[in-house]
């Protein structure tokens, strides 16, 4: 076949009478992510978790475990591994040093792995990677988990072609921090409570880059840890997808197979049997809720955090109880502006060791209170860029790093940096100014409004 073929989580395998390209291999089974919070319900096939081994080149969009994931790794060490041209190098350098076989693309080139098959890669701000993948004549842009950036550039690539298949991160919202209490140790719940429709999503994001096919992608996930099972009530059912989808968008179920040569063949989708859920406790995965911090622990968490100095300039204080005892850390900022994080000490170690915070926050175990701070992605001050995404995967810590960091992306992507920037900025302020619109019955009206306006 000469196609395409959706699996697992976002991995999509393009074929080329052989497979040629894999992208973020999570084989799933065993291999868990964010702190064994995360397991894949889907097992993947046997043959295509052949093809996807055996494919001559792996791409990996950005580090996060459901799509870079540490398990699965091994089984690519005789791959050509494919990579973004992300700001800092963090994940070439480490898999570098791993020897493996690597090599960054050239930002907004077409590279030509097959004779039927040709890539682009158009690196983010937040460190994930756009995809396009070109099979024969069909073009697929592969967004995994990067929002709508690269609009106008991406509309005008795939124009040309009949058959322009989005694949992209959707559903209700559970993937990402939704572990949020109030001051009265009350859950608030989560905008994924709502339950608005995904297909409505899924079509207005279709329209943003001109493309007529939607498959879900980068979505299927459940969460195993006894502290973390409750957010599978947020977790979207497959039949959500299709909910609202447009009468001029073509929809296609998970887990397809697209065959490139024959448009007019029917795209068939793998009805596959979810696994069983087997509830795993934390301490499987060295995590005790009893633990405590000790002194050199106590050392690394502060200078993990004292390295931000934005962080360091715009919030007062972060609250972290480990084994029920509290480490109380302040800052220069505001003294009414804050977090407090509870959560058990080995993935607290593990994450400032590595520099991976934003695993803690996916993996929803860790329990989040914020103070004068609307979300974690506040205009006043955006912990989860500046932290995990300019800091933790692009090294950018420093103000000076921070700088050089931002003014690297304006020059990548020119005016579409300063499109990008003001469509993602409008959002956070209608969340800011309009604090009650998750809950409001125009949501679904509101949404369709902003992404007709940035069409």
């Amino acid at each position: 076949m000469i196609g395409a073929q959706t699996i697992g989580n976002a991995t999509v395998i393009a074929y080329d009478k052989k497979p040629i390209l894999a992208t973020d291999p999570w084989l799933g089974g065993e291999d868990y992510a964010y702190f064994g919070s995360w397991y894949m319900p889907y097992d993947i096939p046997e043959n295509l978790k052949n093809d996807i081994k055996k494919s001559e080149y792996i791409f990996f969009s950005h580090g996060h475990p459901d799509h870079l994931n540490p398990d699965s790794l091994h089984n690519f060490k005789n791959n050509k591994i494919i990579i973004g041209d992300h700001f800092g190098g963090r994940i070439y350098d480490d898999l570098k040093k791993q020897n493996y076989k690597i090599q960054v693309l050239k930002e907004k080139v077409w590279i030509k792995l097959s004779e039927n098959i040709s890539v682009m890669s158009l690196s983010t701000k937040i460190q994930d990677t756009v995809l396009l993948i070109k099979v024969k004549n069909d073009i697929f842009i592969n967004l995994n988990d990067s929002g709508p950036v690269h609009r106008n550039l991406i509309k005008k690539i795939a124009k040309p072609y009949k058959r322009r298949f989005l694949l992209s991160i959707s559903g209700w919202g559970d993937a990402d921090m939704i572990n949020f209490y109030d001051h009265d140790d009350k859950f608030i719940e989560p905008l994924a409570s709502k339950k608005h429709p995904v297909g409505d999503y899924l079509s207005l994001l279709a329209k943003i880059y001109n493309a007529n096919y939607v498959v879900p992608f980068s979505s299927f996930h459940e969460y195993q840890r006894s502290d973390s099972v409750w957010a599978n009530k947020y977790v979207t059912p497959f039949k959500e997808y299709k909910n609202g989808i447009h009468k001029d968008i073509n929809f296609i179920e998970p887990f397809a197979t697209i065959n490139s040569e024959k448009n007019n063949e029917e795209i068939k989708s793998l009805n596959l049997k979810k696994r069983e859920l087997a509830i795993k406790k934390p301490d499987e995965f060295n995590d005790n809720w009893s633990d405590n911090l000790d002194s050199k622990d106590t050392e690394l968490v502060k200078n993990y955090f004292k390295k931000f100095e934005e962080l360091d300039e715009k919030i007062g204080f972060i609250n972290l109880t480990v084994g029920g005892k509290e480490l109380n850390l302040k800052f220069k900022g505001p003294k009414e502006k804050g977090m407090s994080f509870n959560l058990p000490r080995n993935s607290l170690i593990t994450a400032c060791k590595y520099s991976i915070f934003d695993d803690l926050l996916i993996g929803n175990f860790m329990k989040t209170k914020l103070f004068n701070l609307e979300s974690l992605y506040d205009p006043y001050f955006d912990f989860n860029s500046i932290v995990c995404k300019y800091g933790d995967n692009g090294l950018a810590c420093s103000k000076e790093e921070l700088y050089d960091y931002l003014l690297e992306y304006k020059k990548r992507m020119g005016m579409e940096y300063f499109y990008d920037l003001f469509a993602s900025k409008s959002k956070e302020y209608f969340r800011f100014f309009f604090k009650n619109y998750k809950n409001s019955k125009y949501y679904t009206k509101y949404r369709k409004y902003y992404y007709s306006y940035f069409k």
